[in-house]
């Protein structure tokens, strides 16, 4: 099981003091939570990408580039990559260049992503955002896998021998989860490549987020891949976590109250009960992460959690952090306890290169 932290970058004061937040501090604040996701033992930082208020990693391979340069360990990601309006050349380009730059030590997720006006703003068209997230995806892959590619499609200029630089690491692109919330097409294309299906079901109650991981289940077997419980299924959360609840559901209750998101909404009782969002004790935590088994139909790979969204202050994300790399060791050995001895691990880098070299 890989546990780790992934964000989305918004640029939100403090609801609780009023005190607010610029850019820069947001983005120098994400810089040192990675470094100390790596210090506490955790296998996975990821950062989305966003190209408008209040969010501001609109580069997150430049994010991600300083990050690898100050750790040695940790898995480097996206929690959106957006492969509907960025280019696919230029995600080629861009993650192979990264690849290198931090040892194989990276992965993506794709997505259509939530922000309906980004598609005009790169010259696309929302209505678009299935095709396009099916047809760019399958010339990224080329791009990685050929030396030489020829292409000709619906919505972008042709390509004629053309070669994408630098070329992967070791011959092994990035792995790729796609990313989706609510799109079983998504969840198709996923299956179809036997690539991983990351659902973040932080705000969805248990029953949709088991719909869609078992149809990409079903249709990774489907595709020949392998048994419906060896896909490769990742999940997320929004961690708040305290010595006792009754501490972390006060403190955490002005962020949930404040949040456009979850204001004015169910209650944070009630969201807690029925999605993904883990507000309490670090071992109500660990019972709880047990259980999304059941969200995801059983054994996954990639545990991600939120810690850092809302507002809530930089010293207390520290904390969350450092509490969630505690945690993180109980939880592996509870995963590990209970999984099965033919289901995969997440990839990595040196898996891929191994099975490559062994001709699998």
């Amino acid at each position: 099981m890989q546990i780790g932290i992934f964000g989305v970058g918004d640029v939100v004061g403090d609801p609780v003091t009023g005190h607010p937040v610029t850019e820069r501090e947001r983005i120098k604040a994400v810089l040192e939570y990675a470094e100390l996701a790596e210090q506490v033992g955790l296998d996975v930082f990821a950062i989305g990408e966003h190209h408008n208020p209040p969010f501001m990693p609109s580069s997150p391979t430049t994010i991600l580039g300083h990050v690898a340069a100050r750790t040695n360990r940790i898995i480097l990601s996206t929690s959106t990559t957006l492969i509907t309006t960025n280019d696919p050349v230029k995600i080629a380009e861009d993650y192979a260049m990264l690849q290198h730059l931090a040892d194989g030590r990276v992965d993506l997720m794709m997505g259509r992503g939530n922000t309906g006006p980004v598609y005009p703003w790169f010259g696309k068209d929302i209505r678009d955002g299935i095709a396009l997230a099916v047809e760019n995806y399958a010339l990224l892959r080329r791009l990685w896998q050929e030396e030489v590619v020829d292409w000709e499609g619906r919505f972008r200029t042709p390509l004629q021998g053309f070669t994408s630089t630098p070329r992967p690491l070791d011959g092994v692109p990035p792995f790729v989860w796609h990313g989706s919330i609510r799109s079983p097409e998504i969840a198709e294309q996923a299956a179809y490549y036997g690539d991983g299906f990351f659902h973040n079901n932080v705000l969805w109650p248990k029953r949709h987020v088991r719909q869609m991981v078992g149809l990409y289940r079903r249709r990774f077997e489907h595709y020949g891949h392998g048994p419906a419980d060896q896909a490769i299924v990742g999940l997320a959360a929004q961690l708040y976590v305290r010595k006792n609840s009754q501490d972390a559901i006060r403190e955490f209750r002005p962020y949930y109250d404040a949040s456009p998101v979850y204001g004015g909404g169910p209650s944070l009782e009630e969201t807690a009960r029925d999605t993904a969002l883990l507000v309490g004790s670090p071992q109500q935590v660990i019972e709880r992460t047990m259980e999304f088994r059941e969200f995801a139909g059983g054994d996954y790979q990639r545990q991600l959690f939120n810690v850092d969204a809302l507002g809530v202050p930089r010293a207390v994300v520290l904390e969350q952090i450092e509490q969630l790399g505690e945690i993180a060791q109980v939880l592996r050995k509870e995963f590990a306890a209970v999984r099965p001895a033919h289901v995969p691990d997440a990839p990595t880098h040196a898996s891929l290169k191994a099975a490559k070299e062994a001709g699998r």
